[in-house]
């Protein structure tokens, strides 16, 4: 498996979902088409996992998510961009590029409207499960890596500092306000 494969069946389940925006959905069908892959592809796609949140481990992407859902531990962060992995490549790559595009999405503005958590912590046990329906077994542990770079400094300051936020994120500050 590759990264275009990876994404054509982020796309399948995203198209099988009952709801293309529900992360927890997207998962589960994932799940259920990884797990038809030889085990070889499911290790891949573990690692090309990995490799995304580690393209997305962002400060400005922490901040727009700390306004979002209302504060972000270390493993809301992850769980956060697990939502943003189920929501495509294109939307991954968007906002990987330009964070504040984020107050552009639909699922944004009703999580905004609605005070509703982006959550997809499903998504990062897409093949861990896959996995074991494939073969009984568990995923081994060192079958993959996680190498996170380090954050920007120059974003090390309290997210609830909304006005510093707003000076780096306005659109996301806008549809957050204080």
């Amino acid at each position: 498996m590759d990264i275009e494969q990876f994404w054509n069946l982020i796309d399948q389940a995203r198209g099988s979902a009952g709801d293309s925006t529900d992360a927890d959905d997207i998962a589960s069908q994932a799940t259920a088409l990884l797990a038809a892959h030889e085990p070889q592809q499911i290790l891949a796609a573990q690692q090309i996992l990995w490799d995304l949140m580690a393209a997305s481990h962002q400060a400005p992407l922490w901040a727009a998510a700390y306004l979002i859902n209302g504060g972000c531990s270390d493993d809301g962060f992850d769980y956060f961009r697990g939502w943003l992995i189920a929501q495509g490549r294109t939307v991954f790559e968007q906002v990987t590029a330009d964070v504040d595009c984020l107050a552009d999405l639909p699922a944004v503005q009703a999580a905004e409207a609605e005070g509703i958590d982006l959550d997809g912590e499903q998504t990062l046990s897409i093949a861990w499960d896959a996995y074991e329906i494939a073969t009984g077994t568990e995923l081994p542990s060192d079958a993959f890596t996680i190498n996170y770079p380090d954050l920007d400094p120059a974003w090390d300051f309290d997210f609830d500092d909304h006005s510093e936020v707003a000076a780096r994120l306005p659109r996301i500050a806008a549809l957050f306000p204080e």
